[in-house]
C-alpha cells in the first residue's frame, strides 16, 4: 500500500467561518453523501473573557473530486457545553457516523483546569437533519475518566461491526513536568470500548492496544479505522510527549497499524507511510488523520504544521 499525496485542499483563513473562528481547521472528518462530501473540523475562537482559545465545530461541503467547495457552515453546528460542564471550552475533534435516520456525533469535549492545563472526555450528540445542526443527549460524557483511567478520555472514533459499536479512544497514562520550570504535560494511548446502543460502553480498562514505537513517552492520538478486505487498519497520530510544539522531529507523524481481529493490532508505521513535503504545509508535522471510503476510493484527510494551524490536506491510498 503506498499514500499519494493531493496537497493541501482546505485553507481556513480563506473563508468567514462562524462563531468568529478563525485559523485552525483541526482534526477533519467525513460525512459522505451522494453527491457531496460534507468534512467537519474544530476551529478556534478567542475567549474574550482571557484571551485562550475556544474550539468550535464547522464543517465544509465539497463536490466529490475533493477539490471544488461548495460551501462553508455559517451558523453553529453545536453550541459549546454550559457552565461546569466537560465541554465547556471546546470540542475537538467531533466524529460522525450515521446510525438509522440519524447521524451521530461522538464530540470530544474540552475543560480547563487548575493544576493541568485541561481534562476532557466524550460526548454523544445526534443530528436529525442530515448533520447540519446536532442536540446533545445530555450536558455528560457518555465515556470519561474512571477507576483505571483516572487521567482525561477522549477522541473517539466510533464504527459498527457486526451489530456492535466499537470506540477507539485515547486515555491519559499521566501528567508530570518533563523540566523544573516547565508546566505539566500529558502521555496518553489509544485504546477500545464497546457498546450494544451506543451510548452505554463498556472498556478494555487502561489496555494500551498500540505498542509504542519511540518509548513510554510516546503520546498516540486520533485512531481511525477502515476494513480493507478482511483486515482492519488503524491510522493515528503519535509524538513525543514533551518538546514537541516547535522542536522539529518530536511533533506528530503517521502511524499505521492493522487487526484481523479487532482485539490484537501490529503496528507497521512504513506500511503505508505518509511523509512530510519540504518546505511545504505539512513538512514539519503530519497530524489527525481521519481515514474514509468514498466511490470505491480509500482517502486519508490530515493536518500538518502547527497542528493544523494552516487547514488540512488529502491522500489517497493506492493498493
Amino acid at each position: 500500500m503506498k499514500w499519494i499525496k493531493r496537497g493541501k485542499i482546505f485553507d481556513p483563513i480563506q473563508h468567514k467561518l462562524p462563531n468568529n473562528c478563525l485559523q485552525f481547521s483541526q482534526s477533519p472528518q467525513s460525512l459522505v453523501f451522494d453527491d457531496v462530501v460534507r468534512i467537519y473540523f474544530s476551529t478556534r475562537a478567542v475567549d474574550p473573557v482571557n484571551n485562550k482559545y475556544l474550539s468550535h465545530i464547522a464543517f465544509v461541503d465539497m463536490k466529490k473530486n475533493l477539490r471544488d467547495i461548495i460551501r462553508t457552515s455559517t451558523d453553529t453546528v453545536i453550541p459549546l457545553g454550559d457552565l461546569g460542564c466537560f465541554d465547556e471550552h471546546g470540542i475537538f475533534p467531533m466524529s460522525v457516523m450515521r446510525h438509522g435516520n440519524a447521524v451521530y456525533g461522538y464530540t470530544c469535549g474540552w475543560n480547563r483546569r487548575t493544576s493541568v492545563s485541561v481534562d476532557t472526555a466524550v460526548g454523544l450528540a445526534i443530528s436529525h437533519d442530515n448533520g447540519l445542526t446536532f442536540q446533545r443527549i445530555g450536558d455528560g460524557p457518555v465515556l470519561a475518566a474512571s477507576l483505571h483511567e483516572p487521567y482525561l478520555v477522549g477522541d473517539g472514533f466510533v464504527k459498527v461491526i457486526n451489530g456492535i459499536f466499537h470506540m477507539w479512544y485515547i486515555f491519559g497514562t499521566g501528567w508530570k513536568k518533563f523540566s523544573p520550570e516547565s508546566m505539566p504535560d500529558r502521555t496518553y494511548k489509544i485504546g477500545h470500548a464497546t457498546s450494544k446502543d451506543g451510548i452505554e460502553w463498556t472498556k478494555e480498562e487502561a489496555r494500551s492496544i498500540i505498542p509504542d514505537r519511540i518509548g513510554a513517552d510516546e503520546s498516540q492520538a486520533l485512531p481511525t479505522v477502515i476494513s480493507i478486505g478482511q483486515r482492519h487498519h488503524m491510522f493515528f497520530c503519535y509524538r513525543e510527549s514533551f518538546d514537541f510544539r516547535q522542536t522539529k522531529g518530536r511533533g506528530y507523524r503517521i502511524g499505521h497499524a492493522w487487526s484481523d481481529d479487532l482485539l490484537n493490532w501490529t503496528r507497521d508505521d512504513k506500511n503505508p507511510q505518509l511523509e512530510g513535503s519540504p518546505g511545504e504545509w505539512d513538512s514539519d508535522m503530519q497530524c489527525y488523520p481521519h481515514v474514509f471510503e468514498c466511490d470505491g476510493k480509500v482517502f486519508l484527510l490530515y493536518n500538518g504544521n502547527e497542528f493544523g494551524r494552516y487547514g488540512f490536506g488529502l491522500a489517497e491510498l493506492e493498493l
